[in-house]
């Protein structure tokens, strides 16, 4: 059975960050991903919060730099590899990956991140990939001269609303509120886009195709007034995320949302287990936050191996 130092399962932003400073410890460390390395930054159009950029920077590009830095010290990485299992072993981990191979692990960083939620509504299935998206900067080019609904009020909806402005004649914005709970500079351009229109306290409860493909959304009213038809050609739902934290449901403690509960450092309750980014239950999930974490994460998981060999010898 192959044996590494350290096993990092997700490669966005924790996990790279963690990769990196694991690595520069000459620490043995491989990142499982079961995509390509960037995680869910290479899904945005444009960074514009991490400190070093004033001009900002797109996901992509900031998720190929943190990767290429983590490989220069190396780290190790085992693209579209993804960790079915992890079961303790002694002091150690055995991961089992989708394909059945087992690698030992010393010590193990969760840095899975989370996935967008779903509506659950009609529809949403059968039109997923015909117009219904949870990816602006993906899809938004499909769309061009067309109308599309963004569905949410944060940062993320409010954000991947003006992207779709570059491309769509029209976007809908649609909350279940009546006020936005995106920041107050992102509300304020998104408010002085004369492309986006709001639809106030909707929520929607059907997605309509035709020909197979979306062409109006079904709004009911949170407060009372009559039911609406919505024409659109696309919907980008934006509604929040879920933590990806099966894999150590049974290893440690998770809080009431199913994220990983991890002290300051990383720790989470199972020594040798370790948890960054958005899986955890940290309150801010960005990108700066996600790299600190990771940081910390990495540092704490070589002390963990180093004492190990020190009680050893």
């Amino acid at each position: 059975m192959e044996t590494v130092d350290i096993a990092i399962i997700g490669g966005g932003p924790a996990g790279l960050t963690a990769a990196l400073y694991a690595a520069r410890a000459r620490t043995r460390t491989v990142v499982f991903e079961s995509g390509l390395p960037g995680g869910q930054i290479v899904t945005t159009e444009r960074v514009e919060n991490y400190p070093g950029f004033p001009e900002g920077i797109t996901g992509p590009e900031i998720g190929e730099l943190m990767h290429r830095q983590a490989e220069r010290f190396g780290a190790e990485f085992r693209t579209f590899t993804p960790i079915e299992r992890i079961e303790p072993s002694d002091l150690d981990f055995v991961l089992t990956t989708a394909e059945g191979d087992k690698v030992l692990a010393h010590a193990v960083i969760l840095a899975t991140g989370a996935v967008p939620k779903r509506l659950d509504v009609p529809g949403e299935a059968e039109y997923t990939g015909r117009g219904v998206s949870w990816c602006a900067t993906c899809d938004g080019a499909f769309f061009r001269d067309k109308v599309v609904a963004v569905i949410g009020g944060g940062d993320a909806a409010v954000e991947e609303a003006m992207f779709l402005t570059k491309f769509a004649s029209k976007v809908y914005l649609v909350h279940r509120r009546d006020e936005l709970r995106a920041t107050k500079c992102i509300q304020e351009q998104c408010f002085a886009n004369e492309k986006i229109e709001m639809r106030w306290s909707r929520v929607v409860t059907e997605i309509i195709g035709e020909d197979g493909k979306v062409a109006a959304i079904r709004l009911a009213s949170t407060k009372g007034e009559p039911e609406e038809v919505l024409p659109v050609d696309g919907v980008f739902e934006f509604v929040g995320v879920e933590p990806q934290s099966a894999l150590v449901k049974d290893l440690c403690d998770l809080d009431e949302h199913g994220y990983v509960k991890v002290d300051h450092n990383g720790l989470t309750s199972y020594p040798g287990l370790y948890a960054a980014g958005d899986v955890t239950d940290s309150e801010l999930k960005q990108v700066i936050t996600a790299a600190a974490k990771g940081a910390s994460a990495a540092f704490e998981a070589v002390k963990w191996i180093d004492e190990r060999l020190c009680r050893v010898s």
